[in-house]
This record gives C-alpha cells, structure tokens and sequence, in this order.
C-alpha cells in the first residue's frame, strides 16, 4: 500500500512539478514583499503635515470665529493665521485639518477655528476620519 501511494505522489509531483515551484516562487516573494513593507511602516514615524492658510483665508476665519455667539465654549482667540490650524462647523461635532475636503464646504459664517487637536477635542468634537489620521 505504501508503495502505491509513493508511486502516486510521484506521477502527481511529475506532472504538475512546475507548477507547484511557480506558486510556491510566487507565495514567497509576496511574504517577503509584505514582511519588509510590515518592518519598513513600523520604522517610519508619521508626523504632522502643518498647512498654512492664505492671509484672506485666516482673515476670512478669523472674522467668522469674532461672529459666532458668546454662548459657545470655545475660547478661539485668532491673532495670527497659524492659530488656524483646524477648522469645525458650528452645527457638527466633527474637526478637520484647515486644508481638508471637507472643512472647504463649511459656509463661511459657521467656522470655528482652533489652534490645535486639544483645543478642538476640549469642545467636545471628533476628529473626522477623512481628514485627520
């Protein structure tokens, strides 16, 4: 029985030999391509891409945030157009990076700009996923 089934093995190793080489090349050249992005990503480190705002538009936000009602928590004092770094819609409970999608559609009268994460998060906002990573 042992022999039948060597001999098995054989014909099967015979007639698909280049086959099984081939996948077995191609399995071990995507393990190694994905292990060395893994190690590659684990060594990058991922800093912060500062935009900075044209001067109409920090003067454009600034001039929104002095409009916004006085109720509001937010302690937004806009002295210079880096102070701009992220901008919310008063009606959302979302943040975004100043050059972001998104923070481009807010309506001019319903910005609200902040200096930093911290300052956004202490409003009770959330940074949005499309944005801010």
């Amino acid at each position: 029985m042992t022999q039948n089934l060597i001999k098995k093995i054989k014909e099967f190793w015979l007639k698909y030999e280049v086959k099984i080489i081939l996948l077995l090349g191609f399995i071990l050249v995507a393990a190694i391509s994905f292990e060395g992005g893994y190690l590659k990503g684990k060594s990058l480190k991922n800093d912060l891409i500062v935009v900075e705002k044209s001067t109409a538009e920090a003067q454009n936000c600034e001039s929104s945030v002095n409009s916004t009602n006085s109720g509001q928590s937010t302690t937004n004092t806009q002295n210079s157009k880096k102070e701009c770094l992220f901008v919310a819609s008063k009606n959302s409970n979302k943040y975004h990076t100043a050059g972001c999608t998104w923070a481009k559609r807010i309506k001019p009268e319903n910005i609200v700009c902040f200096s930093s994460k911290e300052e956004a998060a202490k409003t009770g906002r959330q940074p949005d996923a499309t944005c801010i990573k």
